[in-house]
């Protein structure tokens, strides 16, 4: 009698301790599957953008970037851009230099006009990480917008314009953030649809 007296009892244990570890089992299994999401890595120009690379390692795997690459060669900021940093870079696409006027990046891939590039693309570096979020919260404190000093020394100007951020550049042109918050082991990358210009 005692021993049916305990069956039920050491029955309920075992359904007791089978919810638990199944419970525990599915948390891990969440947990692994949240973690495995946030580790996978932004898609820029078909490639992955590991963010344990630099800003030149991943840029040269974006088919999208191409020009941009050829010009920070051209200007020799590779060594730069590859450096501890951290820098946030706005970086042009392919068809954001196509809409230049014809012409324009074959002559700045010049030697000779090497410091007129260097001006061009430096202008599209500040120093530190900025993220969107950041970006974003400086413009609201702001009046909706957000002044940063690039590394060529004349400033950028971050623009809230219904809930999208916008970079306005020193002569007024305007660039669309495409893909926000590329995460680099040096700094980050937005990708801008403008090339942006200086003075």
């Amino acid at each position: 009698m005692p021993a049916l007296c305990g069956h039920p009892i050491e029955e309920r244990t075992v359904n007791a301790l089978q919810r638990i570890a199944a419970a525990v089992s599915f948390a891990v299994l969440v947990s692994a599957a949240s973690a495995s999401f946030a580790a996978d890595p932004v898609m820029v120009g078909g490639a992955e953008m590991y963010p344990t690379r630099t800003i030149v390692e991943n840029a040269v795997n974006s088919r999208d970037h191409t020009t941009l690459v050829a010009a920070v060669k051209a200007a020799g900021l590779v060594e730069t851009l590859n450096g501890a940093g951290p820098f946030t870079v706005f970086a042009p696409t392919n068809a954001a230099f196509n809409k230049l006027p014809a012409g324009t990046v074959d002559t700045l891939v010049k030697p000779e006009n090497k410091a007129q590039l260097t001006r061009i693309l430096t202008y599209h570096v500040v120093p530190g990480r900025f993220s969107s979020a950041q970006l974003l919260a400086d413009a609201r404190k702001h009046g909706g917008k957000a002044t940063l000093k690039t590394v060529q020394g004349e400033p950028l100007t971050v623009a809230l314009h219904d809930g999208t951020l916008w970079v306005i550049d020193a002569k007024g042109g305007k660039a669309g953030i495409s893909i926000a918050d590329v995460n680099q082991s040096n700094g980050v990358i937005h990708v801008v649809d403008t090339v942006l210009m200086p003075k």
